[in-house]
């Protein structure tokens, strides 16, 4: 599995490693985001081929992944081969969130079967750095009467750059009681946390790369805004202003430009939220796109095409659910520790818990409901002699499968029986495009078997690996 760790401000630097040349456009990929909403949305980090892999609850309850962001050597297959593996580990779908659209081709051809999804208030707004640098032209006639108005009203005001002096924090914690006596949404959760977090991101005002600054008439401050520099894109994360003072927006948004945007192509203004005013501020600035983000959601073959397990026959046996009259057989045959130590898997560890008369039968019931495995029972003359189990489905045509046969019943070939059914049902009924297996190389009795049904596909240290394609 990822070891994944909590999002902190001392991983700053390592996560703007990634993120400063990130050529994704979207507000997502920045650091700025990651430590600003860092709890609402419980952003954990890892490294994986040197790509930063980022995990999170964008809904509550629903681990999400970004899609991979790549260092100078970075292998972005690798790292989403990475995620399916922590996933398939994990027991959680793969969700890719907040794909940029330049990634959603890859993960259509990637995933065989695969909900995407796109919602309008998550596009960013997405401006020529020029157009807000000058406002020139007729459609930034509106966005020019309004800074003629505040300079008419503050003809000495000034932009500044902000957090270069200590004394800078002093000019922040005043702009923020001015700014709260006539803050217009006081009853709003969304943006009182929103301001929360502002607060705590200001802190870190001159350094990680965030270029922050202000509008200053004389020495009060009348608005401020921080942003970071991602590739040729300028992702502002907070922009603030006194709404007394008219105009003070579009001045600052101007001066802003101006004083950061020299090197960028783009500036990003963030999403909406669905906010129908702050939507209509936003699309008065004439953005030169909105930026969408996906939600890819692969589905395995179960979820597609199988309601209920079916019963299979082959020359002496029937594979077909496990049912509670198999409990007994079922269960000491799992609990066989000499035969299970070749299973490669912990049915005991599995059960999270204390070992119970039902519990093995349950687990079983629970993961094909979850449509995260299929377990047979192989049956001769109606009992239960082994189980048949099809299992880590890795949402790009491919799952594993293993079969195990009582000892009273060891030698006779039903295992490789049993075995070559599943297999063919999951290739031609399931619409796998491949069946994986695995065995230890001193389980000299499966290396036969599966060498008699697939083909040997690779090895390491503990395992032969094996293979079967359509």
């Amino acid at each position: 599995m990822i070891s994944f760790q909590p999002v902190r401000k001392r991983d700053a630097a390592k996560l703007r490693r990634y993120y400063e040349n990130c050529d994704y456009v979207l507000c997502d990929y920045s650091l700025g985001t990651k430590i600003m909403w860092r709890g609402a949305f419980k952003f954990t980090w890892a490294e994986v081929a040197g790509c930063l892999v980022i995990c999170a609850q964008y809904q509550k309850g629903v681990w999400s992944f970004d899609y991979p962001v790549a260092g100078p050597d970075g292998d972005e297959d690798a790292a989403l081969c990475a995620i399916e593996k922590h996933c398939m580990e994990t027991g959680i779908p793969p969700r890719i969130m907040v794909v940029p659209e330049n990634k959603t081709a890859y993960l259509l051809s990637r995933y065989p079967y695969v909900h995407v999804n796109h919602i309008r208030a998550l596009s960013d707004y997405i401006y020529y750095q020029e157009d807000l640098k000058y406002f020139t032209g007729r459609r930034y006639s509106g966005q020019r009467n309004h800074i003629k108005k505040f300079y008419k009203l503050c003809p000495d005001a000034v932009f500044r750059v902000l957090g270069k002096d200590k004394s800078d924090m002093d000019l922040i914690t005043r702009f923020w009681s001015d700014y709260e006596a006539e803050f217009p949404k006081g009853d709003n959760k969304g943006a009182l946390a929103e301001l929360k977090y502002a607060k705590d991101m200001l802190k870190m005002a001159g350094r990680n790369g965030f270029c922050t600054g202000g509008l200053f008439d004389g020495e009060k401050l009348l608005g401020l805004s921080m942003a970071e520099k991602c590739g040729e894109t300028l992702i502002i994360h907070i922009e603030k202003a006194l709404y007394s003072y008219t105009g003070v927006y579009p001045a600052l948004v101007q001066a802003f430009a101006a004083e950061f945007g020299g090197n960028c192509k783009y500036i990003n203004r963030e999403d909406d939220a669905a906010d129908k005013g702050l939507r209509a501020s936003k699309i008065q600035y004439g953005p030169a796109k909105l930026a969408a983000k996906y939600l890819f959601e692969p589905q395995n073959e179960l979820l597609r095409h199988v309601n209920t397990i079916p019963e299979l026959k082959t020359a002496r046996l029937i594979l077909s659910k496990i049912t509670e009259k198999d409990i007994p057989a079922y269960n000491n045959l799992i609990l066989d520790e000499e035969r299970n130590k070749w299973w490669g898997y912990d049915d005991i560890l599995g059960l999270k818990g204390p070992v119970t008369e039902r519990g093995f039968y349950e687990v079983a019931e629970r993961d094909f409901k979850n449509r995260l495995a299929v377990n047979f029972a192989v049956r001769l003359d109606g009992k239960l002699i082994g189980e048949a189990v099809l299992y880590n489905f890795d949402y790009r045509g491919g799952a594993e499968l293993g079969c195990r046969i009582d000892k009273l019943y060891a030698g006779n070939g039903y295992g490789t029986e049993a075995f070559a059914a599943v297999a063919e049902w999951g290739l031609y009924q399931v619409y796998l495009s491949r069946v994986r297996a695995k065995c230890f190389h001193e389980n000299q009795a499966s290396y036969k078997m599966l060498s008699s049904c697939m083909r040997r596909c690779g090895e390491d240290d503990i395992f032969y690996y094996f293979e079967k394609l359509v």
